[in-house]
């Protein structure tokens, strides 16, 4: 069916076939700001040129911005408006022409602006308490009504007076609070159209920040790589960031400082004094800020900053050691040597030492200055943080001092050594003289000179009696000389022993005696016991001799039968006369005779004794200590022994470590410590103790220690400015050296199977270590045989026999029947001197000598 328009085209044309109609189509429009339209102008009848005319009349060109128009075909023609704005208004022509007919057609466009939210952000801020303006900016045309709500209600401005809408359509709320947060609809409306629009606007209220310290003040020590935490906690919305300063500089983490995830708490590194002060905790968040002080109080620990070596000479009216302290509290400074502290004031009866402090400097006046002055002071600072200690030395150069056993006893034949021990600074020279001649002269052949840092030694081998006698050693420095006879004298053989008891039993007996009146200069090697039926040939045997010997057991006799016994005594020099002999008759075997004591044993479980517990100290002299140990468990039975041994595991002064073992020592069974004299300075030492019972040797108890540096040598003045703290030094130190210590024992271990990982492979590995030649030596005995070895002497001493000089501190030197070594060091040694030393008489004290003077073992003596 055809369209009414169709139609009435037609008819048009048929009636006015030559006329040119024109139709716009839409015939009229209205357009919203920002939208697109177009029109379409059809033409009836012959139309050459078709065109669009704008309101202000020019002719629309093609490819016009916002305006096109475009041509399709011979009767239509099409305008397009993009992006409509207000200019786009108004009265549009369509004019179709075909020579000078011509025919046009109108449409009114009208532009119009839809409901549009310009400026209606989401959400909106605000500070507590502020009055808050919320933008809500609408345009249309005609203006749009405001309206507002919140939680789905019609803001009731007349009901509350804190609610006013502005003429700009804003809503304000007079001091805002926390509840008035949440969602506001501005919603818009146009009557004339019935258009209606809203926008959901979130309204956020910030709250100022609130802020409190944990701790307001916070204690600290400096320089002990400590840290301090200063910490406060804040409050607010939204969550504030927390934020540290000093001295108006904002602290971040980094070498010095260091803050949590959250800012609330303030780590400070290694403090030192330089730290003190007040910190502030800043607060801070959309609403503002807050701050807070807090206060770190910095206390140090004393440090002595000067502290000087001393040089004096003996007899000089004073010396003054000055030490000075920083510290917070300021420090209190002590004095201290050897055992004693010295406090402020005067510390003597004479008053030859006084002490007098002021603030942080003190100073140690050792008045009419004596040699024994000499020796390492300790300054000791303290306050309520801690303390500082630090050595000096006061070095006193005096003239020199003999000291030494006077008499030297030995025989024609056995080598003995004059010791001349000389206490001396600066160190002194020593000459030896007999009959005004020095010693050893061109013509004598069986005397030799040893010296040591502080002994001198004369080796003599007498020929004749013409070599008993006085000897001179005389000892000069550039402070001056001393002078002390030395008596070489010749011993005997010893006198009998009396039989005081013979004790018999069945097949033994228990000889009682008394020690000889007479030793004959030297010590009693051994015993010799002799029995024998009454017209028989005497059966005998020896045995080592000790301090605590009373008694001495036969056995293998027979039951009921009468024997004669007799006993002497051996020293170096050679076996004494017997004793009158005694008779005895043995008891017969009656099984009520057996002792309950055996009996009893037999029904004991015996065993190996436990080690006994060690503790090792310094003496005086650096180069002196002593272990003493604390028995353990004896396993069922007595102990008979303890057996000593000992080597240096490391020698700074050398390039290689040191791994034999030193001669072992045997001690009686009543002993409770040994000193070693003599030993090297500055040396790592390891020390074995074993307990022996007669079931067997106990596992080993091991000691290791470090003799001090030798005190000859002046340590440097204390540097107060050092850029290292001492602990640190020493961190270093002790460092390096375990690495240096470790490198070179595992080089030794596996170039020349010594060393500590050999020790411990032995020991509890059961590996078979390389072997140190073992010595036998002697309380005092001469040494009749020569050792090559190069080990320290070893003398044991009784508690009876200390000479005068052991208070002081020297090493203990070889006694007059030791040969020494030679010159070029080697030592003179008999082939047959081996085995292991046993010491036969109670020993309180085991003391050494250098290396250079070796001991060798009486027991062996070519007598």
């Amino acid at each position: 069916m055809l369209q009414t328009r169709d139609l009435i085209w037609g008819l048009l044309f048929i009636g006015c076939a030559a006329a040119i109609q024109v139709q716009i189509t839409p015939t009229q429009g209205e357009i919203s700001v920002g939208e697109s339209k177009f029109f379409l102008c059809e033409v009836v009848g012959d139309a050459k040129d078709i065109d669009w005319y704008a309101p202000s009349g020019e002719k629309i060109l093609p490819n016009m911005p916002d305006i096109f128009v475009n041509r399709a075909d011979e009767t239509t023609s099409t305008l397009t408006i993009y992006h409509a704005n207000v200019d786009s208004a108004g009265i549009y022509k369509c004019v179709a022409k075909n020579g000078d007919k011509e025919a046009q057609a109108t449409v009114q466009v009208k532009i119009f602006q839809k409901i549009t939210f310009a400026s209606a952000p989401s959400p909106q801020e605000f500070n507590e308490g502020d009055d808050a303006d919320i933008v809500c900016n609408v345009v249309s045309s005609p203006p749009p009504t405001i309206i507002w709500k919140h939680k789905g209600s019609k803001i009731q401005v007349a009901k509350d007076v804190r609610y006013k809408i502005m003429d700009n359509g804003h809503l304000q709320i007079r001091g805002i609070k926390k509840i008035d947060e949440g969602m506001y609809n501005c919603e818009a409306r146009v009557m004339a159209r019935g258009e209606i629009d809203f926008k959901m606007i979130k309204v956020v209220v910030n709250v100022l920040p609130t802020i409190r310290a944990r701790l307001s003040e916070v204690n600290a020590t400096a320089d002990i790589g400590s840290s301090a935490l200063l910490a406060c906690d804040a409050d607010g919305f939204p969550e504030p960031t927390v934020t540290w300063a000093h001295n108006n500089i904002v602290l971040e983490t980094g070498d010095k400082y260091s803050l949590n995830e959250d800012g609330s708490e303030l780590v400070i590194k290694d403090v030192k004094k330089v730290d003190e002060g007040d910190y502030t905790c800043i607060a801070k968040n959309k609403a503002g800020e807050k701050a807070e002080e807090v206060s770190l109080n910095v206390f140090v620990q004393p440090k002595i900053t000067y502290l000087n070596n001393q040089t004096a000479s003996e007899f000089d009216d004073q010396v003054t050691l000055t030490c000075e302290a920083l510290g917070d509290p300021t420090p209190t400074i002590s004095w201290s040597f050897e055992n004693r502290v010295f406090t402020e004031g005067e510390q003597s009866l004479d008053r030859n030492i006084v002490v007098r402090s002021h603030a942080r400097v003190s100073s140690l006046t050792l008045k009419n200055v004596v040699f024994t002055y000499a020796g390492q002071y300790l300054c000791t600072a303290s306050n309520s943080i801690g303390q500082d200690n630090q050595h000096m030395y006061l070095e006193v150069r005096y003239a020199p001092k003999i000291q030494g056993r006077v008499t030297v006893y030995t025989w024609e034949g056995n080598a003995a050594n004059i010791s001349c021990e000389v206490e001396a600074h600066p160190g002194a020279s020593v000459v030896w003289f007999r009959d005004g001649l020095q010693l050893p002269s061109a013509n004598t052949t069986n005397m030799k000179l040893y010296n040591t840092q502080t002994v001198s030694y004369l080796e003599i081998t007498p020929d004749s009696q013409n070599d008993f006698g006085s000897y001179n050693c005389t000892a000069t420095n550039a402070m001056g000389a001393d002078s002390k006879e030395f008596i070489l004298i010749q011993a005997e053989v010893p006198s009998s022993p009396e039989i005081q008891q013979v004790e018999p039993f069945s097949s033994t007996a228990v000889v009682a005696f008394e020690e000889p009146d007479s030793m004959g200069g030297v010590p009693i090697i051994k015993y010799k016991v002799e029995w024998r039926l009454p017209g028989q040939d005497w059966t005998g045997s020896e045995h080592d001799a000790n301090d605590e010997m009373t008694t001495i057991t036969i056995v293998g006799l027979k039951p009921e039968t009468t024997y004669e016994v007799k006993m002497s005594a051996i020293n170096g020099k050679g076996e004494g006369e017997s004793s009158p002999a005694s008779t005895f008759k043995t008891e017969p075997v009656l099984s009520s005779e057996i002792p309950t004591t055996i009996a009893a044993t037999t029904m004991a479980i015996k065993g190996e004794p436990s080690a006994p517990i060690l503790e090792v100290k310094i003496q005086d002299r650096g180069n002196t200590l002593k272990i003493n140990w604390i028995k353990q468990d004896d396993g069922g039975s007595p102990i008979k022994h303890y057996l000593v041994r000992y080597k240096a595991v490391s020698i700074p002064s050398k390039e290689k470590h040191v791994s034999d073992w030193k001669p072992e020592i045997r001690l009686p069974h009543n002993s409770e410590y040994v000193t070693l004299n003599g030993l090297d300075w500055n040396t790592e030492y390891e020390v074995h103790v074993v307990a022996e019972n007669q079931q067997g040797k106990s596992e080993p108890a091991v000691i290791s220690f470090r003799t001090t540096t030798d005190p000859t040598t002046i340590p440097d003045a204390v540097d107060g400015g050092s850029g290292l703290g001492t602990g640190a030094i020493v961190g270093i130190l002790i460092v390096v050296f375990f690495l240096l210590l470790l490198g070179v024992d595992v080089t030794c271990y596996f170039l020349n199977k010594c060393g500590l990982l050999m020790c411990i492979a032995v020991n509890f590995c059961g590996k078979a270590g390389p072997g140190a030649k073992s010595k036998d030596i002697e309380e005092g005995k001469a040494a009749f045989t020569k050792d090559e070895s190069k080990e320290p002497i070893v003398e044991v001493r009784t508690e009876e026999e200390h000479t005068p000089n052991q208070g002081g501190g020297g090493p203990t030197e070889p006694n007059e029947t030791t040969p020494l070594t030679e010159p070029d060091g080697k030592t003179v040694k008999d082939d047959k001197t081996k085995g292991q030393t046993e010491l036969k008489n109670a020993t309180d004290e085991v003391k050494t000598v250098p290396n250079e003077a070796p001991q060798t073992n009486g027991n062996e003596s070519k007598a």
